[in-house]
């Protein structure tokens, strides 16, 4: 397998039955609840109530790892005592923008720590149905900002995101750009959710073991209440990358938002940004999350690793 920073890759190992186990239940349990519920506001309401209470279940953290909290419910994590305090990854936690904080994703975020070997700072950015899109990303310009004034330079910062995170990491690169601000280094986008106008998703929408696709638009049709879809801080498919940093982008090939990162990347391409795309067999939405349970999910960190080699190098 090449290690080329501007390829597409299609890992293909043989999927564990572990993975197996995770889609069969979830297909069974999670995805009809969610095509169920994600209609109308109550169900919303439901969902966030027992998502609020996954947020207190104590997830199983090596001890080496440190997580320290910070203001707003933010949080530092820190992979072991050896990495290097000059960098930084900024994270930005997925759940459609309505559900999750950095205490649901440390299964990401302590073990990107360890593959860029610095600290994450995880961002509890204001969320719906309270908050707005545009609250959001102000809290995201305000991090990387904050991150920017406390001494981190901009080639020293990673931005990263999965899902509803990857749309906020891609619309902050664009708004940085378009304000003729510094960017960072490179950007990690996992599953990211990068179509909230009004196209009806139709690709995988049987194959995806977790979500369904009337909740997927429902979400999308409520969090865009108002807005010009199209724009591309709203849906970045729609956006200009020209004078953005590599980017790493890894979907799975059974997720209904597949080719909303495949399109993403065909954008970026064509404005001359250099755009590593994995798409992971039969891995399902934001699939890196499950790396305490799911062996392909800890293989995706050596090629995040090995990706921000690569940028390192050429950099260089």
């Amino acid at each position: 397998m090449g290690w080329e920073i501007d390829a597409d890759i299609h890992p293909v190992y043989p999927i564990s039955w572990r993975a197996s186990v995770f889609n069969g239940l979830m297909r069974g349990t999670t995805k009809p609840l969610s095509a169920l519920l994600l209609r109308h506001p109550l169900g919303m309401a439901a969902v966030m109530r027992v998502a609020s209470l996954g947020e207190r279940l104590p997830l199983p953290i090596p001890s080496h790892v440190r997580i320290d909290k910070a203001s707003g419910g933010s949080e530092w994590v820190r992979a072991g005592d050896d990495l290097d305090e000059s960098k930084v990854v900024l994270y930005f936690h997925g759940g459609a923008y309505f559900f999750c904080s950095p205490a649901t994703h440390r299964p990401i975020t302590w073990r990107l720590s360890a593959a860029a070997r610095r600290p994450v700072y995880a961002l509890n950015y204001r969320q719906g149905p309270i908050h707005s899109l545009s609250e959001s990303l102000a809290d995201a310009l305000d991090a990387y900002q904050g991150l920017v004034d406390h001494g981190y330079a901009p080639q020293d910062i990673l931005v990263a995101g999965d899902s509803a995170g990857g749309h906020l990491a891609l619309a902050m690169m664009l708004a940085l750009r378009d304000r003729g601000l510094p960017l960072p280094s490179a950007a990690i986008c996992l599953s990211p959710w990068a179509d909230l106008s009004d196209m009806r998703r139709r690709v995988n929408r049987w194959a995806d073991p977790l979500l369904a696709t009337s909740g997927v638009d429902w979400l999308a049709r409520r969090w865009t209440a108002g807005l010009d879809c199209r724009d591309p801080l709203v849906s970045p498919v729609y956006g200009d990358y020209t004078g953005l940093p590599p980017m790493m982008i890894v979907t799975g090939s059974t997720e209904v938002l597949r080719d909303e990162g495949r399109r993403v990347a065909l954008q970026a391409r064509r404005a001359g940004v250099k755009v590593r795309y994995e798409e992971w067999h039969r891995m399902p939405h934001a699939f890196p999350i499950l790396a305490d349970i799911v062996p392909e999910s800890r293989l995706v960190f050596r090629h995040i690793e090995r990706f921000l080699a690569s940028v390192a190098a050429a950099a260089a």
